[in-house]
């Protein structure tokens, strides 16, 4: 051991004296057999040293650090004893505590980082870490990031601080001269965490507090939500008064913006760069590599359960595997009710059903469809363009998030929107050059420029108004092949050096080749400039497509639907393939599955990155599938090496399908996929 009983009990004397103030006797006996303790229940180190990427580093995120985590619970809390084995783990385990400067030098490439490299973070400045935390730094010789709110700091004696999962008082808190004293030792980067926005804000009308700094507010006073430009201002200047405070009373100002929760977006990000702080930090997983910028730098983040094992760090410190995808397909339009009471009774019962199906994602619709049309003709959230329903979508995200535990992808059209008949856009309207070869869905012409500007502002308003992780980009996404025979089609065709109508291409085969080709691309281009519309405000954004089966079976189909396979394999997270026998007319609905999948599978890599979507309905005879045929078919998609399903519709207040029937074969919980440990 590199530490000896002396050295562990000097910290722990610092710490015993710090927390309660004892006399020095009753200090020096509970420091010691604490140092005692600590020693024997160090962890031996391991032989094995793990290879990473150069210049990558692991950043851990702690945040109060006390000895009476077990009488007053924090998810967020670790004990004194069980940092220090912490701390001794990486030391006995070949890794090296850096600082922000040594990132800053592998960056500028004049320093590399040495192998196996972490920074430590905590968040708050809760006045333990003066009084705990910061004896263990100089005793291990550690660097570490202090992430401060100053309106905590600034508040009055005797003032309550709400911060994180409970209540704390002003004397929790450290003062400025404690964080200066920080800042002088050198091993300390003071870093902000905001001024006073570290909380919740009311983000809709039935309440739900979402971090402020990504939050567009809701005033239920007027029944009015904050708009861009007063957003951008509120958080540019708290970001901008927090930088100036930590720099009045520390002589040094930030470099390192620390996002409260974890949240941020382009807009945080830009703010951050402009009041000095180039660097931030994140909750987003993973570890640093060269490739990861540094205005969103990853951290793990270390819970109470995970302090209370080394085990647990190490398991943090080590890449995990990419879990399955468990889909459960959900209808806003079954959650909506115009009784506002009815409405929250029916999203309690989709909350519990999901929670109990073991779904670990949802494609959740944020467009009203109440005919099953299959366009919208409404939106569940505020926007410029179509009628708002109810401002459903972003509760029903956050509860799912938050109490569900799942991600939340956004369903969403491409381009089937009923606009008001006095929008002037209404009309432009994806056509065919014959009735015979229209699609059903209702849309509006994606080739037309102001369509596409209409489009884009609704899925701004998406982004702007909840927090999601992904999007699914509806089934209205194709063009048959005798769409779109629009003029504005016509003349991004002739842009492309074909003829100018539809008739005229289909005389030509080489011509018809080259515009389904063209047209698959241009549908995926759309949908990507949508998803980078929205990644403004929801940067880390996953995509989703849906895929018609038979685009997967018979190539050919190309030239039906516009989709293409290794196209949306290429562009997109994960591809949705709609794998529904009924629906497709299958004789036999278990081979056909079975081929579906096996197909899929001869691309290499394409299983990982497909969703296989199943019908809980046949809709050409309105008869509900049993959970336990569903359950036979995804026993058959995981015999032909798929990883990856879910279902669509669920009916949370039938109870379709059953989940006692569909639990064991959907739910990762009770049976993960084949090959798991």
């Amino acid at each position: 051991m590199k530490h000896s009983l002396a050295a562990i009990f000097r910290s722990a004397l610092a710490a015993a004296q710090g927390l309660v103030n004892l006399p020095l006797r009753l200090a020096s006996a509970l420091a010691l057999a604490l140092a005692l303790t600590l020693l024997l229940a160090l962890p031996l180190a391991r032989a094995e040293t793990a290879t990473w990427p150069a210049d990558s580093f692991e950043v851990l995120c702690y945040h109060e650090v006390r000895d009476d985590v077990w009488v007053l619970p924090d998810p967020y809390a670790i004990s004194t004893r069980r940092l220090v084995q912490h701390f001794e783990w990486l030391r006995e385990n070949g890794y090296t505590v850096i600082s922000v400067d040594d990132i800053l030098a592998a960056r500028a490439g004049t320093k590399p980082l040495p192998p196996k490299a972490v920074l430590l973070t905590f968040d708050d400045g809760y006045k333990s870490f003066y009084t705990h935390v910061f004896p263990l730094l100089k005793e291990f010789n550690y660097h570490a990031v202090q992430g401060v709110v100053g309106h905590w700091i600034d508040a009055a004696d005797g003032a309550d601080i709400t911060a994180e999962s409970r209540n704390y008082s002003r004397e929790d808190i450290m003062t400025w001269a404690e964080v200066k004293e920080l800042s002088d030792s050198g091993l300390v980067e003071i870093a902000s965490h905001s001024y006073n926005e570290h909380h919740g804000i009311q983000a809709n009308p039935q309440g739900n507090q979402l971090p402020a700094l990504i939050t567009h507010i809701y005033d239920a006073t007027t029944g009015k939500y904050e708009t861009d430009a007063q957003y951008l201002a509120r958080v540019q200047l708290d970001l901008k008064k927090n930088a100036e405070v930590i720099a009045q009373h520390t002589g040094k100002a930030p470099r390192v913006m620390v996002w409260p929760y974890g949240r941020y977006n382009r807009a945080t990000i830009e703010a951050a760069k402009a009041a000095g702080m180039p660097i931030t930090l994140t909750l987003d997983d993973g570890p640093n590599g060269p490739d990861i910028p540094l205005d969103r730098l990853r951290r793990v983040l270390i819970t109470h359960s995970d302090g209370e094992s080394v085990k647990a760090l190490d398991a943090a410190m080590r890449p995990s595997p990419a879990k399955p995808v468990r889909v459960m397909h959900v209808d806003l339009d079954y959650v909506y009710d115009p009784d506002p009471k009815q409405q929250e009774l029916n999203l309690g019962k989709l909350l519990d059903r999901v929670k109990a199906s073991g779904a670990n994602t949802v494609f959740l619709q944020a467009y009203a469809d109440p005919s099953g049309a299959g366009a919208a003709t409404a939106l569940y959230f505020p926007n410029r363009h179509l009628p708002m329903r109810a401002d459903l979508f972003s509760r029903a995200a956050w509860q799912l998030q938050t109490r569900a535990g799942v991600k939340v992808y956004a369903w969403m059209p491409l381009s089937a929107y009923v606009l008001p008949e006095t929008d002037p856009l209404a009309g432009k309207l994806v056509t065919a050059s014959t009735a015979k070869g229209a699609q059903a869905y209702h849309r509006l012409s994606p080739f037309d420029p102001a369509v596409r500007q209409l489009i884009g502002e609704i899925y701004n308003d998406l982004a702007t108004h909840a927090v999601f992780q992904g999007v699914l980009f509806h089934d209205d996404a194709t063009l048959t092949d005798f769409e779109d025979d629009s003029p504005a089609a016509r003349a991004v065709y002739q842009s492309w050096g074909l003829p100018g109508s539809v008739d005229e291409i289909r005389k030509d085969p080489a011509a018809m080749q080259r515009w389904t080709a063209l047209k698959t691309s241009y549908l995926t281009d759309f949908s990507l400039q949508l998803a980078d519309r929205v990644r403004h405000w929801q940067p880390n954004l996953k995509t989703a497509r849906n895929m018609y089966a038979r685009v997967v079976l018979q190539p050919e189909a190309q030239a039906w639907f516009a989709q293409s396979l290794p196209d949306f394999l290429a562009h997109y997270d994960y591809t949705a393939i709609m794998a529904m026998p009924y629906m497709e007319g299958a004789a036999q609905p278990l081979p056909w599955l079975s081929t579906l999948a096996k197909t899929v599978a001869i691309i290499p890599g394409a299983l990982d990155k497909t969703v296989f979507e199943l019908q809980a309905v046949d809709w050409k005879t309105s008869k509900p599938l049993t959970g336990h045929e569903l359950a036979t078919q995804m026993d058959t998609l995981m015999d032909a090496g798929v990883r990856s399903y879910g279902y669509y519709p669920d009916d949370f207040v039938k109870d379709q399908p059953k989940l006692d029937e569909l639990v064991e074969r959907f739910s990762l919980r009770s049976f993960p996929y084949r090959g798991s440990k």
